[in-house]
């Protein structure tokens, strides 16, 4: 269900075109998700939420303004890094193991004593062990990053400078709709990567499977200057229908709340209810 962005009616759909920033080439109809500022509020954050539902072909969304906001992808860039990775051959699948280096930046990444050992891709992706990824960053290169970024249109490719983890920490960023739109081509397997690729990183993605619908996603989080920026991106398969989300979440680190990282999920899972996606 979507709700006017007023006080009238119960329900209403805008067009696209009257969203000029945003390209919905692909998309048909936005609608508002309703609540949607009462949980940002109650966490304390600045919020965006996207839910593009494939089968009725219509994109709610928390607001209108944040859509086109590029921000660093943090730990969701785990999900394209890995497809790069198994496409170019870096990695012959989710179980090859990468050795523990024995060095870490704890000051960027925090001190995580139990990622601190050999692990295969799928532990790494699940458990967002930024060490991993670098390693593999070494061998992806800058130009297969820029050749498979600009295939995906993820971002722009050019700002994939210093440093290695760019998507943590430096110029590069991406907008909330750019994440709905790759993400809705990996669930529909029509990214530039073979289907084996895509069908290894959406089970590494699976994070519940129950009677009602299976989830597949990656969280994401970083700082960037006095701003911790979370993430909660995937999507939803129940039944004959499927949904993608895109959840960003802004706050202040003046303000820092020990529940930012469980607000990622409680409020993304809290709208996904509110359009009766799941309970």
């Amino acid at each position: 269900m979507c709700v006017k962005l007023g006080l009238v009616v119960v329900v209403v759909c805008l067009f696209s075109k009257s969203f000029a920033q945003v390209d919905y080439r692909d998309l048909s109809e936005l609608c508002s998700i309703p609540n949607a500022q009462r949980y940002f509020d109650d966490c304390g954050v600045k919020g965006t939420v996207l839910v593009y539902d494939t089968t009725q072909d219509k994109l709610f969304a928390s607001d209108t303004v944040s859509i086109n906001d590029p921000s660093l992808p943090a730990s969701t860039f785990k999900i394209i890094n890995s497809l790069i990775a198994l496409e170019i051959g870096v990695i012959p699948d989710e179980y090859y193991t990468v050795k523990w280096s024995g060095v870490t930046d704890t000051v960027k990444y925090g001190y995580r004593p139990d990622i601190y050992h050999d692990m295969t891709i799928d532990e790494a992706f699940r458990s967002s062990a930024v060490w991993v990824f670098l390693e593999l960053a070494r061998k992806i290169g800058r130009s297969n990053y820029e050749k498979y970024l600009a295939l995906c249109g993820f971002g722009d490719p050019t700002l994939i400078a210093e440093p290695l983890d760019f998507w943590n920490f430096g110029k590069f960023e991406v907008t909330p709709f750019a994440q709905l739109i790759f993400l809705k081509r990996l669930q529909q397997d029509s990214l530039p990567f073979s289907k084996r690729s895509m069908d290894i990183v959406k089970k590494m993605m699976t994070t519940e499977i129950n009677e009602s619908y299976q989830l597949y996603s990656k969280t994401g989080w970083t700082r960037d200057n006095d701003v911790n920026t979370g993430w909660w991106v995937g999507f939803i398969e129940k039944g004959e229908s499927s949904y993608i989300f895109v959840s960003r979440f802004l706050q202040n680190r003046r303000n820092n709340r020990n529940d930012f990282g469980a607000c990622r999920l409680s409020v993304s899972k809290a709208l996904l209810g509110e359009l009766q996606i799941i309970d």
